[in-house]
């Protein structure tokens, strides 16, 4: 018995493959923003800045809905990336919470505003549709980048990751947009941002399992170790 204990510790020591552990959640996150910073201003400046954005700068509203919208997707980035390092804090599964609720609280308030201004006629005001697509270019780059780095940890949670990844890129994205489209905040505004930055979100969680496939990526880094 003890032999064959003795065996089986050799063997298991035998087939031991080096493991460089990951950087924690918040420098990988820093290190996926500095990837994606590039790419984004570039598309900003390849669109037309809109003209009042200097007087949007300057409202205290606007300030406070973009702020809470890049916290949202920088928070939701370091949830990402602690899903995939098992045994690291859940708590930190909880951090795009708080931004998110502050988000949401700076956009209710406008269509509020907008509801009492308008009335039901409010539901019907004309909104660019493109906007979701422009959320999709400005987060192409960032989601990309966040895949490649949540593959090289362990995703055991696959959906949950993709979902919270997805949120991140999107959220991302649309704070570059409302910056070269600063338009007031009205209740279609409401649905085509917030709703395209979720609708992005549940659809990366959707995929999850064929982006972060557990088994498919142990099996590609042991033939790449060999």
């Amino acid at each position: 018995m003890i032999k064959d204990t003795e065996g089986l510790i050799r063997s298991l020591a035998q087939n031991l493959e080096p493991v460089r552990p990951l950087p924690n959640p918040w420098i990988r996150t820093a290190v996926w923003l500095a990837v994606s910073l590039p790419y984004i201003v570039i598309v900003m400046l390849m669109m037309t800045p809109h003209q009042h954005l200097s007087a949007m700068v300057l409202d205290t509203r606007f300030v406070m809905e973009q702020f809470s919208a890049v916290l949202a997707g920088l928070a939701a980035a370091v949830a990402a990336f602690a899903t995939i390092i098992p045994g690291y804090s859940r708590r930190l599964l909880l951090l795009p919470l708080l931004p998110l609720t502050a988000w949401f609280a700076s956009l209710g308030q406008g269509c509020f505003q907008d509801l009492a201004r308008h009335g039901v006629q409010a539901l019907l005001l004309p909104h660019d549709p493109l906007c979701f697509l422009f959320i999709l270019l400005f987060g192409a780059v960032p989601g990309f980048a966040m895949v490649v780095m949540l593959r090289r940890g362990a995703p055991l949670t696959p959906r949950f990751t993709a979902a919270i990844a997805g949120l991140a890129a999107a959220g991302i994205g649309n704070f570059a947009l409302r910056l070269v489209h600063p338009e007031d905040v009205s209740v279609m505004m409401l649905v085509w941002h917030v709703g395209g930055v979720l609708i992005l979100s549940a659809l990366a969680g959707g995929t999850g399992h064929y982006m972060f496939d557990w088994r498919l990526l142990t099996r590609a880094s042991r033939n790449n170790a060999q």
